[in-house]
């Protein structure tokens, strides 16, 4: 739920592009990270441009092996439309909208699609990856609460999976 906190500014139906899944802000400084771990600067991060930025950092002793799973996660080389598409994953890759969804139904056993604010804001605060309070209000802010408190968790997983409408 944390990444919902700022969810993408996507249009709905907008291009999977992973280009639209970041403002541009966004992407210039993906692309500065980029250059500095891209150490020899031939447009891709391998196995040595990730030992020589340890190396920067003084970590000398990073394994291969360890090298090597990092480079896994990417289906192919990681030039630099690779490296935003894991950051996309990571950022953007929450569970899939059903998984949510039944997280949520169990804090609602009469099925009503809603659980009360204050509810939640309690078990986000004294939970697992505590929320700050300031965080729960940013989340309320972008969520569809009516008159009762009442929190519609439905429309609370759409805006965590696909980003706010404009």
């Amino acid at each position: 739920l944390r990444g919902a906190l700022k969810p993408s500014r996507r249009h709905r139906g907008a291009s999977s592009n992973v280009f639209s899944m970041f403002e541009q802000t966004q992407i210039q400084e993906f692309k500065e990270a980029f250059t500095l771990i891209d150490q020899n600067r031939d447009g891709f991060i391998d196995q040595e441009d990730l030992k020589d930025t340890y190396a920067s950092l003084g970590k000398l002793n990073v394994k291969d092996r360890e090298l090597e799973e990092m480079l896994k996660e990417a289906s192919g080389p990681i030039n630099f439309t690779m490296f935003l598409n894991l950051f996309g994953e990571k950022l953007h890759g929450t569970d899939p909208e059903e998984t949510i969804l039944n997280a949520f139904k169990m804090f609602d056993p009469e099925a009503k699609g809603s659980i009360h604010k204050d509810e939640l804001q309690n078990l986000l605060m004294t939970q697992a990856d505590k929320f700050t309070a300031e965080e729960v209000k940013q989340m309320f802010a972008s969520s569809n609460i009516d008159a009762a408190g009442n929190l519609d968790y439905k429309s609370l997983c759409y805006i965590i999976t696909h980003g706010e409408e404009e």
